[in-house]
């Protein structure tokens, strides 16, 4: 895919995975959309992004439906296509499964794994128009279960499963979908403060130039689940 004015949408765009996967975007020529829930920190992440008219923040939920057909429209408005969607919105809440609370589940289910489907279901015409590429963003625990982790895995094995049974309904389509699932980044999730202690930790814009790699791979080949983790765990 040669990016140069390509138009792609990032869900949980406004900092770590998202945000470095936006700007490794807007580094190779493309046109950017990026969601988050909050208004202030879609507006905050578009004021570090802003790269001429390329950047548009939309606030969505990605668990309302309708609120991602809002941003599809938007986005369609805006520029009158869309060529990459990638489903990155994600939250987790560990608990031992006996202790994990009600709302915490649902909101894990709600974002991280309905969200997927609703982000897909409300660009799927578009992605079809411009036989475009789909993206998720799992994790490795994705296919390694850990305790305190039953909410969190139920939902990213959800989401492995969800993006390889909807690669194989896509590819009629001449759409590619791509599952990537990273290992230990440093970013903000779960309350961490991303310092020098993480530098061991995979980073964002690594993700970021992964993401480019498949985007520029050629349309004959499809890589449709990617784990990728840092080199060497934190040796302490």
């Amino acid at each position: 895919m040669d990016l140069n004015g390509k138009v792609a949408y990032i869900t949980g765009g406004t900092k770590g995975i998202g945000f470095g996967v936006a700007k490794s975007l807007l580094e190779h020529g493309m046109k950017v959309a990026i969601s988050g829930r909050n208004e202030l920190g879609v507006s905050d992440a578009v004021k570090l992004l802003k790269n001429g008219e390329n950047v548009l923040g939309l606030a969505s939920d990605v668990a309302c439906l309708e609120d991602e057909e809002r941003a599809i429209a938007s986005i369609l408005k805006a520029w009158g296509q869309l060529d990459v969607v990638i489903a990155n919105a994600g939250i987790g809440h560990f608990a031992s499964v006996d202790e994990l609370n009600s709302n915490d589940w649902h909101e894990m289910i709600n974002t991280n794994l309905n969200g997927v489907f609703h982000t897909l279901k409300a660009s799927v015409e578009a992605l079809k128009k411009s036989e475009g590429y789909y993206m998720t963003v799992a994790s490795l625990a994705g296919t390694n279960f850990f305790a305190q982790g039953a909410g969190y895995n139920a939902t990213k094995f959800g989401v492995v499963g969800f993006t390889q049974a909807a690669m194989l309904d896509l590819r009629k389509y001449n759409i590619k979908a791509t599952t990537i699932m990273p290992g230990s980044v440093a970013t903000h999730f779960n309350q961490n403060e991303p310092s020098e202690k993480d530098a061991w930790k995979i980073q964002p814009e690594d993700i970021g130039k992964l993401v480019v790699d498949l985007l520029k791979m050629h349309p004959r080949t499809l890589p449709s689940k990617v784990e990728v983790r840092p080199t060497r765990p934190d040796l302490k």
